[in-house]
């Protein structure tokens, strides 16, 4: 392989099917604590910090009951795969491309991934957490460190995003965003991606490539 091509990987809704659960989570928040109903679509993507900096601040005990209702609700939560992915990512290894996971969850969340599949600790090349970027989506910052840590530069990355927050930082990135239409849907994220699937059930590294002819 020529290209030093890298693919980095939102993870919920995007590598597990995750946010709808989220969603009625906070929903319930903005609707107990802020007495909103648009709270989860606002904050899709974003990291716990920046959801309490713009929605709690100065709420310290808000903050910490809602902390640990999250981590109480983390702890149940199913972690299914989106349909195609593993599959998708083995054709990824095939053809030695590097991956990485960028999200924005901390790991205190991915550890309770993990107990439920421990295998994701070694699909990808890296796994990279909210507490190692300081700007949260739609910020680049989380995608630019992802093509660092891999050794690749926009014009041979690949950012997968299902949130309005995330695609407005790929994009922001200069990589090639692929959109999944499992959170919002195709028609409202096209403008802000080069192509939207469904999920990864009929798709592949070639189809990939295709997207900016890498």
């Amino acid at each position: 392989m020529d290209k030093n091509i890298a693919v980095l990987f939102d993870f919920d809704g995007v590598v597990v099917d995750t946010e709808t659960q989220y969603s009625r989570f906070w929903h319930r928040i903005g609707v107990d604590y802020l007495r909103r109903n648009d709270l989860a679509s606002l904050i899709k993507g974003q990291t716990l910090a920046h959801i309490y900096e713009m929605f709690f601040k100065g709420k310290e005990n808000e903050q910490c009951e809602i902390t640990a209702a999250l981590n109480r609700f983390e702890e149940e939560m199913s972690y299914d795969f989106i349909p195609g992915f593993p599959e998708f990512l083995s054709d990824l290894c095939k053809h030695h491309v590097r991956t990485a996971v960028v999200t924005s969850s901390n790991m205190q969340k991915m550890e309770a991934v993990y107990r439920v599949r421990p295998e994701l600790r070694t699909m990808f090349d890296r796994i990279l957490t909210a507490e190692m970027f300081s700007a949260s989506k739609p910020a680049p910052d989380c995608f630019l460190l992802g093509m660092e840590v891999l050794g690749t530069t926009p014009d041979t990355t690949y950012v997968f995003e299902d949130s309005f927050n995330g695609l407005k930082a790929g994009m922001a990135s200069g990589a090639t965003v692929i959109g999944l239409s499992t959170t919002n849907r195709s028609e409202d994220i096209a403008p802000l991606c080069h192509k939207v699937i469904a999920d990864f059930s009929a798709f592949s590294y070639d189809k990939m490539c295709e997207v900016n002819n890498v």
